[in-house]
């Protein structure tokens, strides 16, 4: 792991920053929200549009750096990024936000490409999976740390967009800096939605129901935060939470899926959530339970989405994992979109419980699936199942697609 990181430092660091700023404008914007007077279902939309952005990006964006280089792509797009988070508290206004947030998703996504494939291309046949993993850990760790950053300046302010800016602006000279030659950019072929559904329902339906819940946890969590009238500090708290859960969670539930059923898991992981956000509503819990709810959420989502796409992969040959990639994360995408609509909807309507009856009626819903799949079809032995690969929905197809290749080539060696 120490080789890996000193070989790929400066990756890191450009990551760490994108990571940053990604996640102060996410929590800032929810906090910004509310003072600028805006509803939670405008909010809720204004949220979603990052999802449909980053979405249609994951799409376009390989075709883009195919078409004018590497190079010109990741500067072209973190100027983009700069310049919109100044923009955001220039106008304010909801619908603006709106178009800034599809934006920033947009350019956010084919950075991620762009900085993926250069990290993927960095490393070698033997240690590609730690310098992956390496990068989940920084992904993470760069999001927890921007929630800390919300506390050293007045929300209300231009301060708080203004250092996300400059910490992108920073992300791009260790990487544009970096010794390391442009990767090349392969062509994938994706499997249609159709024929993953068909290898996989569970799969497909969970991860859909789990792109719901995590862009509600992470699109949403600060426009609770400010419904159930939180202080900054204590919204900055629950939503590095969230991500913190995701960190410490993955590892357990990666160790169990390589040893039991798979679809038993999932249930167990799902009606875990469930019984998290179960706890927030009926009961008037102190901050600190609050935080233990959070952290129960927010562990079983990213989780959940490795878990489903590990059992998607007992189904597939090695070669098609990759290809089946592309189309689990564009389900995911959709069901991400839909995660901020649906929850803005239903606290507009129930006010901020609404929040966590969200997550508990789709956790639930993939609870109730896996029960019911269960009945359709014999599970894979657990002899013959593939290793878990920790995954985050945030990745771009280009990490996914590297994860998925060093898999089917282990498992090769294995067999």
């Amino acid at each position: 792991m120490i080789k890996v990181f000193a070989s790929s430092w400066a990756l890191l660091l450009g990551l760490l920053f994108l990571m940053v700023g990604n996640g102060v404008q996410g929590t800032l914007l929810g906090i910004r929200g509310a003072i600028e007077g805006f509803s939670t279902l405008q909010m809720s939309i204004v949220m979603s549009a990052y999802f449909a952005g980053f979405l249609l990006g994951s799409r376009m964006a390989p075709d883009l750096i195919r078409r004018v280089g590497h190079v010109r792509v990741f500067a072209a797009l973190g100027s983009l990024i700069s310049a919109i988070l100044i923009l955001y508290a220039a106008i304010p206004d909801w619908v603006a936000w709106t178009v800034l947030r599809v934006l920033i998703g947009f350019a956010f996504s084919g950075v991620y490409v762009t900085a993926e494939s250069w990290l993927n291309n960095t490393a070698s046949n033997e240690n590609r999976g730690q310098a992956l993993s390496l990068y989940m850990i920084v992904q993470m760790l760069g999001i927890i740390s921007a929630q800390a950053l919300i506390n050293f300046a007045d929300p209300a302010g231009f301060l708080l967009f203004i250092i996300p800016s400059v910490l992108v602006s920073l992300a791009f000279a260790p990487i544009l800096l970096s010794v390391s030659p442009a990767p090349t950019f392969g062509t994938t072929k994706r499997m249609s939605i159709r024929e993953l559904y068909d290898v996989s329902p569970l799969g497909v339906v969970g991860i859909f129901l789990m792109g719901g819940v995590f862009s509600a946890m992470f699109g949403m969590s600060a426009v609770w935060g400010t419904e159930a009238g939180l202080s900054v500090f204590e919204i900055s708290v629950f939503t590095a939470a969230i991500y913190a859960g995701g960190l410490i969670f993955q590892f357990p539930i990666g160790w169990l899926s390589d040893r039991v059923d798979r679809r038993k898991l999932v249930v167990v992981t799902a009606l875990l959530g469930s019984a998290g956000g179960a706890m927030a509503v009926l009961f008037n819990l102190p901050f600190f339970g609050l935080i233990g709810v959070a952290l129960i959420i927010g562990g079983i989502s990213n989780p959940l989405y490795s878990l489903l796409g590990a059992y998607t992969n007992d189904y597939l040959e090695h070669d098609q994992m990759a290809a089946a990639s592309g189309g689990l994360l564009f389900v995911n995408g959709v069901g991400a979109i839909v995660g901020p609509l649906a929850i803005g909807w239903l606290m507009s309507r129930v006010g901020p419980s609404g929040f966590f009856l969200y997550i508990i009626l789709l956790t639930t819903a993939v609870a109730g699936y896996a029960l019911w799949r269960m009945t359709r079809r014999p599970a894979p032995s657990v002899a013959d199942a593939g290793p878990f690969a920790a995954v985050s929905p945030t990745v771009s197809a280009a990490t996914v697609d590297a994860v998925y290749a060093e898999l089917s080539e282990q498992q090769a060696e294995q067999r």
